[in-house]
């Protein structure tokens, strides 16, 4: 068992995801068809040990707390395993004063109860896979009063907007935390995933609320790097940070290259999810699915390319899905012709018959609208 414990985090106000974010939170985002977002953020936790997880909400958290339930999905539902409900001060996303800091004032009695000595901190829009018993051991070897996981990119001119940045010197200490504005193709992102004492996470947070009302924890922690031993630790593999519309599309249709789901599913390595009982999908004889990821439940009778599509949707026949995410339950009418587009839950398109976006700005269609 890992000797800390976890604390999902949510969205900070650099995330605006068009349309999805109006309907539920970030971390409830469906994400490939039959997961949620939030659901890679504790799978890397149980798998890592960590038994002990408090996940943060805030706004619109309905389908986020149906779909966490008791926890038992997730392998943590144990005699020392506990998944908690962290609520935020005040749930409004809009509010400049709804930040992690504030919502961590008002859980530390819950923080300050529990029994481990490091706490690990992971946000809910990031799709990365790590093992964070590797990371803790890592940074109690480097006796770091902080240690944060980071990946070198070299697509920043057009991924990672307003992602945060770190600054390190030639030893992985981190000078400066700063954001990716987009001017630079080479960038090192940080993956807002935090290891340090208890001791310190509640000093610092108390510091930081005592220093202005409007700080983030990352805020506390750039002030803090000529003072604290705070090193960098890199990470590897794919990474996908959802903070805007255009983000959510391209992680999920990035997933449908193979070689790059390996570097987040591994059978060694599950991604939990709640499950519902349905039915296989059903496929009718003259399709043509090309490099897709069909959810169960679902009634297949047109042509899909490149596209993901979720539980209980319904392709009807004639129709063409190329390059799109439809989410759960969305009908697709008869000869209607989608592509770059997202459809979210519920929603039907039967009227009208031709919907093409681009890559580069791909459509939405809104949950349960009728078009």
């Amino acid at each position: 068992m890992c000797n800390a414990f976890g604390i999902v985090t949510y969205e900070g106000m650099n995330v605006h995801v068009k349309g999805l974010q109006d309907y539920r939170p970030v971390a409830a985002f469906s994400f490939l068809g039959r997961y949620r977002m939030i659901d890679f953020a504790l799978s890397n936790l149980s798998n890592s040990g960590v038994n002990r997880i408090k996940v943060m909400v805030r706004e619109n958290p309905r389908s986020l707390l149906e779909h966490l339930g008791t926890g038992r999905h997730y392998n943590i539902n144990s005699k020392r395993g506990k998944l908690h409900v962290l609520p935020a001060k005040n749930m409004n996303e809009n509010d400049f004063y709804s930040n992690d800091i504030n919502s961590f004032m008002y859980n530390m009695e819950a923080i300050e109860a529990t029994n481990m000595p490091y706490v690990i901190l992971t946000p809910c829009n990031m799709v990365y896979r790590q093992d964070f018993s590797v990371l803790l051991d890592a940074h109690i070897e480097s006796q770091a009063d902080v240690t944060i996981l980071y990946q070198n990119v070299d697509n920043a001119k057009t991924d990672f907007i307003n992602c945060d940045t770190l600054e390190l010197n030639k030893q992985k200490g981190v000078l400066s935390i700063g954001k990716n504005r987009g001017n630079a193709k080479v960038r090192t992102i940080s993956l807002e995933t935090y290891i340090l004492s208890k001791e310190l996470f509640i000093s610092l947070v108390r510091k930081a609320a005592n220093t202005s009302s409007l700080y983030w924890f990352r805020d506390i922690i750039n002030d803090q790097c000529s003072e604290l031993d705070i090193r960098g630790y890199a990470h590897r593999g794919f990474v996908a940070c959802v903070n805007d519309f255009n983000s959510y599309y391209r992680a999920n249709i990035d997933l449908l290259n193979y070689h790059k789901a390996m570097e987040v599913f591994n059978d060694d390595w599950p991604i939990y999810t709640r499950t519902n009982d349905s039915c296989p999908t059903q496929y009718a004889a003259d399709v043509n699915v090309k490099n897709s990821l069909v959810s169960n439940g679902c009634l297949i009778e047109g042509n899909l390319e490149n596209s993901v599509i979720g539980r209980g949707a319904v392709i009807k026949k004639g129709a063409v899905v190329k390059n799109s995410v439809i989410l759960p339950a969305a009908y697709i009418g008869e000869d209607v012709h989608i592509e770059n587009v997202v459809v979210d839950k519920k929603a039907r398109i039967v009227r009208k018959k031709e919907l093409i976006g681009s890559e580069e700005h791909p459509l939405y269609v809104k949950r349960n609208d009728k078009i």
